[in-house]
């Protein structure tokens, strides 16, 4: 039985090294493209798509949410809708500003 627990345990933190590993890239990646002087829109656009990648290895992982069942991520989508409803709030709230001149 010690084998099969060893070979387990092996197992389960080879994926943790890994997910490290990915998160270490893409923290490296983070900082070469703050070196990159994009404009500002796509500068937060390229950050916010690294910290979802960063954030969905972590939730998924070590919080493990990779072996949930089906409400979890049922749940986990809703809040990611309402996330992005959120964050569009403040887009529509200007785009009532513009005023069209022909």
């Amino acid at each position: 039985m010690d084998a099969h627990l060893s070979h387990d345990v092996s197992k389960h933190v080879r994926t943790y090294v890994m997910v490290f590993v990915a998160l270490m890239v893409l923290t490296l990646v983070t900082v070469a493209v703050s070196y990159l002087h994009l404009e500002t829109h796509e500068a937060i656009f390229v950050a916010l798509a690294i910290a979802t990648i960063k954030g969905s290895l972590v939730a998924a992982f070590f919080m493990h949410l990779i072996d949930e069942r089906k409400l979890i991520y049922s749940v986990l989508a809703l809040t990611a809708a309402f996330f992005l409803v959120l964050m569009f709030i403040p887009l529509f709230t200007n785009l009532d500003r513009i005023v069209l001149r022909y």
